[in-house]
C-alpha cells in the first residue's frame, strides 16, 4: 500500500453499517455507471458542440455531439482554473448546485454534464457504461479544451472520474476530488471478498423496474440520512432528488446498476498521479466507508482522506458548507 496521508475527522466508525446496509438493501444504491449489452471501447469523441458560450449568458442550453450521435448536456459557469463535475446515480448535474454556484462567485470556471441516459441529455439504448461515460466526459473536456482542471465525482460520478483518468489519462487534469465516490467497487469479489452481495443490486434493479419513482422518493431518505434520529427532514430535498432522477431514461439508469456495483476500478486508481482528496461521510449507508473511501485512500498515491462524522451520503446538500469549504482550501493549496 502506499504511504497515503490520511486525516480522519472522527475517532472511530460504526461497525453496523453493514449491518443496515443489508436490511434497507433496496433501498441502497446511489452511484452510477453501466453496462447493458457490449461495453463500448471506442473512444467517444465529439462529432460537433456548441461553443461555450454560456460564461456571456449567450446560450441556455448547451451540449457536444459524442462519436456515436449522443448529445450530451453541460453547463459552464464564470471564468479562471476549471473545475468539472461528474453526479451520482440516478441524478444530474443539478445536484452540484451548492457547490457551483460557491465556487463560481469566488473566480472558478465550474462544468458539469448530465451523464448520457440522464437528466437532459441524450438517452440511447448504446453506451451505458462507464467506459463509454468516461469518453463522454473527455468529449466534453476535449470540445471546452480544459486544461488543468480539477476534477470532482460524487458516488458514481467518482467512479466516473477514475475511469477517465485511467482511460485517458491526466494531461489536463491538475487535481482530482472524489466525494462519496463507489471506487474500488462495491460488489463482493475474489478481490474484494468484503464487497456488498450482487442480492443487495438486484434489489434495486427492481424498485427501479417495478416503480422507479416511488423508489426514488424512498431512496432519498437513507441517502441523506432522514431515517436517523433527530435528522431535520428537508422535502424540498427529497422532491429535487426524486425531480432529477425522473429526467433521467429508466433503460439508461438500469443498465447503470451494473456500472457502479460491479465495476472494479483499482487499476484506475493506481493511475492518479495528481493530488487526490477524497471525502466521505462516516454515516454513508448508500457506499459504505469501509467498502469504498478507506480502501481507494490506500490505493491512489498522494491521496489524502477526510472523514465527515455522522454525515450521510448526501453530504454535498446536507454538508455543503463543509464541502464547499474543504473543496476551496484544496483548489487554492
Amino acid at each position: 500500500m502506499n504511504n497515503n496521508k490520511v486525516e480522519q475527522t472522527t475517532e472511530a466508525l460504526n461497525p453496523a453499517r453493514r449491518k443496515l446496509m443489508m436490511a434497507g438493501a433496496t433501498t441502497f444504491g446511489a452511484a452510477a455507471v453501466a453496462t447493458f449489452g457490449a461495453a463500448q471501447q471506442a473512444d467517444a469523441a465529439p462529432a460537433k458542440s456548441t461553443t461555450p458560450q454560456a460564461r456571456q449568458g449567450a446560450k441556455a442550453m448547451q451540449t457536444i455531439t459524442t462519436k456515436d450521435g449522443t448529445e450530451i448536456f453541460y453547463k459552464d459557469w464564470g471564468s479562471g482554473r476549471p473545475v468539472v463535475f461528474s453526479h451520482g446515480w440516478p441524478l444530474n448535474s443539478d445536484a452540484w448546485d451548492a457547490q457551483m454556484l460557491f465556487l463560481a462567485q469566488r473566480g472558478f470556471r465550474v462544468i458539469a454534464h448530465d451523464r448520457r441516459g440522464h437528466g437532459r441529455s441524450g438517452q440511447p439504448a448504446q453506451g451505458n457504461d462507464m467506459n463509454t461515460y468516461a469518453d463522454d466526459l473527455a468529449a466534453v473536456i476535449e470540445a471546452l479544451d480544459l486544461k488543468g482542471a480539477t476534477l470532482v465525482g460524487h458516488s458514481t460520478g467518482g467512479g466516473e472520474v477514475a475511469r477517465y483518468i485511467g482511460r485517458h489519462g491526466t494531461k489536463r487534469v491538475a487535481k482530482a476530488v472524489l466525494i462519496g465516490a463507489v471506487p474500488p467497487t462495491m460488489a463482493k469479489s475474489a478481490a474484494y471478498p468484503n464487497g456488498l452481495p450482487l442480492e443487495v443490486f438486484d434489489g434495486i434493479r427492481k424498485g427501479v423496474a417495478d416503480n422507479r419513482s416511488q423508489f426514488y422518493q424512498e431512496l432519498a431518505v437513507p441517502f441523506f440520512g432522514f431515517n436517523r434520529p433527530g435528522a431535520k427532514v428537508a422535502q424540498g430535498t427529497i422532491d429535487a432528488f426524486w425531480a432529477q432522477g425522473m429526467t433521467g431514461g429508466i433503460l439508461g439508469q438500469y443498465a447503470c446498476i451494473k456500472e457502479f456495483s460491479e465495476v472494479d476500478y483499482t487499476e484506475d486508481l493506481k493511475k492518479i498521479d495528481v493530488p487526490t482528496l477524497i471525502l466521505h461521510g462516516e454515516d454513508d449507508q448508500i457506499v459504505p466507508i469501509g467498502n469504498s473511501a478507506q480502501l481507494s485512500a490506500k490505493i491512489v498515491p498522494n491521496a489524502k482522506l477526510k472523514v465527515y462524522p455522522g454525515a450521510s451520503h448526501g453530504m454535498c446538500v446536507v454538508n455543503a458548507d463543509q464541502v464547499n469549504a474543504d473543496l476551496l482550501a484544496f483548489l487554492q493549496g
